[in-house]
């Protein structure tokens, strides 16, 4: 005798939420992102253009920012092992329930980092304190990313599930945006003030934004495909999920890494590397520089919508493909523009190199890796891809940049041949992947799962397929 599952798919196969539930889903997917992203993003801003002149006072100044740029590797560092432990759990017990969790430790943690002392007041404390909550903050948001982008993943229509997936990414912005802006206002201030208290208003802030975020995702309802798949597996709380990925998916976590490693050198290059080397270079005010790249932020996410409703159309693979050859060929451009030092130039640099390539680089990228995982180890598969991802694209890209330059006397050639190195690499797993946008969410689990081989239409053999099953 059979029994029914406990969420029975709706008629036509279909895992899809509702329209109400499903604007619900996709606001607090891009929400908890955005906040995540504004503790996270302000931490790599201040790095900067602050915690140098705060934590590291008395070094030589080009020591003390690689030394603060050290402190911001940290966090990328730990990314993958938030990615790990919160997959995992996030595999086994649900999305939502992990989700709440991330927000609470990110609160806390950016908060806290609001209220610590200098290294004047308590020496060598402070910036150990510093790094150790700044671990805190990358095991955070390594755990974000996935579960907020697997909700509407997993709710979403298959004919728009890249638009849907696209809000976790768009909520990375969004945070940036927020965070810039504030430690703008902030450097308003005399220096003096600024550097005493007002660099500590926007992480102080972190408090109500994650009671905002707490209370919105309470309020979703968890992913469908994971309940049916929950209900089906009976020896659940013995499964491994990570384990299981490395076993029995390598291949697509080896290309998930990859091919996220352009949208993060993006990030890292120009979110975080190029506000201090203008800052540094004396060539824009701070609060010049801070807006501007807040207005980035807005174009980047006029990007990523317009990357992610054409992977809808077209796949997500040759939007991707197309994004880094575009990163490839605007690298050199892009390092001109920086070197001439004026606010037109730079304003069009973080334009074409921050909202053009990272919105084409990224913006499909969410539901390209959610469609390279089956249900039972997606959790742990997007978060862990993405995340290494994260680390070597954009961890320690602005100590290597700032070294690079360094090393050829002021020029940034050596910079640009970086970024196109990563983003070759980017463009190598792509080619080697294959494009399952036009897969149900059901099939992804299962035999049809299976990507077509050369020469095959994806999207005839999945109606062939879906007809099939329904027959």
């Amino acid at each position: 005798m059979t029994t029914q599952p406990q969420n029975p798919v709706a008629p036509g196969g279909s895992y899809t939420a509702g329209p109400r539930e499903m604007r619900r889903i996709l606001f607090s997917s891009f929400l908890g992102t955005a906040v995540e992203y504004y503790d996270f993003i302000l931490y790599a801003t201040a790095a900067g253009i602050v915690f140098n002149q705060v934590f590291f006072a008395g070094m030589d100044p080009n020591l003390a920012i690689l030394v603060s740029f050290g402190t911001l590797a940290v966090g990328y560092i730990a990314r993958p092992l938030g990615g790990f432990i919160f997959g995992h759990l996030g595999d086994l017990l649900g999305r939502k329930a992990i989700l709440v969790g991330t927000v609470l430790m990110m609160g806390i943690a950016s908060t806290l980092i609001g209220l610590l002392p200098t290294s004047e007041q308590i020496g060598v404390w402070a910036p150990i304190l510093l790094v150790s909550l700044r671990l805190l903050q990358g095991i955070a948001v390594g755990g974000e990313w996935g579960g907020a982008m697997l909700l509407a993943f997993e709710n979403a229509k298959k004919e728009s599930r890249g638009f849907a997936s696209a809000f976790a990414y768009m909520g990375a912005p969004a945070g940036t945006i927020l965070g810039t802006l504030m430690l703008s206002a902030m450097t308003t201030l005399p220096d003096g003030q600024f550097l005493e208290w007002g660099w500590r208003v926007p992480f102080i802030l972190s408090a109500v934004l994650m009671g905002l975020a707490i209370f919105i995702r309470m309020k979703v309802s968890e992913s469908r495909v994971f309940k049916e798949i929950s209900a089906k597996s009976e020896a659940k709380k013995k499964r491994v999920p990570a384990a299981e990925l490395f076993r029995e998916h390598p291949k697509s976590l080896l290309i998930a890494v990859a091919s996220g490693l352009s949208g993060q050198m993006a990030q890292g290059l120009m979110g975080a590397w190029a506000i201090s080397y203008a800052v540094q270079q004396a060539v824009l005010a701070q609060t010049e520089v801070l807006n501007l790249k807040a207005l980035g932020g807005v174009s980047t996410i006029l990007m990523i919508i317009i990357a992610s409703k054409l992977s809808d159309r077209l796949g997500r693979r040759k939007v991707l493909i197309w994004g880094n050859i575009g990163a490839m060929l605007l690298a050199f451009p892009v390092m001109s523009l920086l070197e001439m030092g004026s606010t037109v130039a730079f304003m069009l640099a973080i334009f074409l190199g921050l909202s053009v390539v990272q919105g084409f680089t990224s913006g499909p990228y969410g539901a390209f890796v959610g469609e390279l995982f089956p249900t039972s180890v997606r959790y742990s598969g997007t978060s862990i891809g993405y995340q290494l991802a994260s680390t070597l694209g954009a961890g320690f890209t602005p100590l290597i940049a700032t070294a690079l330059v360094v090393a050829g006397g002021g020029s940034l050639w050596m910079v640009a041949c970086l970024w196109i190195a990563f983003s070759g690499m980017s463009l190598v797993a792509l080619l080697a992947a294959k494009d399952r946008s036009g897969q149900d969410i059901q099939q992804l689990d299962g035999p049809a799962a299976v990507a077509a081989p050369e020469g095959t239409s994806t999207s005839t053999q999945n109606d062939g397929e879906t007809a099939a099953v329904r027959a």
